[in-house]
């Protein structure tokens, strides 16, 4: 008998409620997994608010990890007792046990904790995809991380500076703002009112950056559109401050000449090629000591807490919870 968090319905962390569900065996071409670090995502929230739908057994969470417990016809190259992460859909990663495709499975080095890898793991693809396919950084890129102190901005901000790229940060505390230059940030913009662009102006003599990666959105998109160079890119990714607005074609050029994207991850990871290129990069990187992210852990029982406080911007790097 496995433990879920399921969504009763689309709406508030109260809509979150502990249950128990029966597993049927694995299929074919699936592994049971007995989880012991699940993730807590962004999307976790937005598939709570009903802004992406989830499948009919409404379990939310794209990531954990685990230790394999039973392995279904046809499956090759894992085995019982194998220490795997994974992350993707089927979403349902809010669970003491699941069942999941075999192929989503990437076996863990033996150094890595499960702790840290579940609360890495998915932010750590998204920074590769962000990096390296969505905008190539290196040496002399210049780029913008908002929430630089979060899961993701930490993260983002270790990655591009280890690249020879310089980061600036934009953070809502002085708290975060020493978390974000611990992670390499060069220069940091305080405050959740701060007039960021006109100090982004003054930082890069007037030029830009050569790249955003905006997960606030809200009214936040639009003033991110001003900090960027001709011909650079603002990455929309998120949207903790509320629905991504219209964006009129004549706010990108022709004058500021931008690029504007809106990657998904889930369809990064969609194709496996992808995945399993980027996953592999992740270890690699964590393993070598250039990705780390505190975790705040929370009880699988405390989901909603973990939510509510993601939300609200009280936590300062990951959160994952234990079974």
């Amino acid at each position: 008998m496995a433990v879920i968090v399921r969504l009763k319905g689309p709406g508030g962390v109260d809509q979150l409620e502990l249950a128990s569900a029966d597993l049927p065996p694995p299929g074919r071409s699936e592994i049971r997994l007995r989880q012991t670090a699940i993730g807590v995502n962004s999307i976790d929230i937005y598939q709570r608010k009903g802004l992406y739908a989830l499948p009919p057994e409404r379990i939310p969470g794209v990531e954990a990890v685990g230790v394999i417990a039973a392995l279904g016809p046809d499956v090759t190259g894992l085995e019982v007792g194998d220490r795997i992460a994974y992350a993707g859909a089927p979403v349902g990663a809010y669970a003491s046990e699941r069942n999941l495709p075999a192929w989503r499975c990437v076996k863990l080095p033996a150094g890595l904790p499960d702790e840290a890898v579940a609360a890495a793991f998915v932010k750590g693809i998204t920074a590769d995809m962000l990096l390296n396919r969505v905008f190539p950084v290196g040496v002399g890129t210049t780029i913008l991380v908002h929430s630089a102190a979060g899961g993701l901005g930490q993260l983002l901000t270790r990655w591009a500076c280890a690249a020879g790229a310089s980061v600036i940060g934009t953070v809502g505390s002085p708290d975060k703002a020493e978390t974000a230059r611990a992670a390499g940030a060069s220069h940091v913009i305080v405050g959740r009112d701060a007039d960021f662009a006109a100090a982004i102006a003054d930082v890069t003599a007037g030029r830009g950056v050569d790249v955003a990666y905006d997960g606030v959105g809200g009214r936040t998109l639009q003033k991110t559109l001003g900090c960027v160079r001709p011909f650079g890119l603002v990455a929309s990714i998120g949207q903790s401050a509320g629905p991504i607005p219209a964006v009129d074609i004549h706010d990108l050029g022709p004058r500021r000449s931008l690029m504007l994207a809106r990657p998904s991850v889930m369809a990064h990871m969609n194709d496996s090629e992808a995945y399993r290129g980027s996953a592999e990069r992740v270890l690699a990187a964590m393993t070598d000591g250039v990705l780390q992210v505190s975790g705040t852990a929370y009880s699988l029982r405390d989901a909603a807490r973990a939510q509510a406080d993601l939300e609200a911007g009280r936590t300062t790097g990951a959160l994952y919870l234990r079974p």
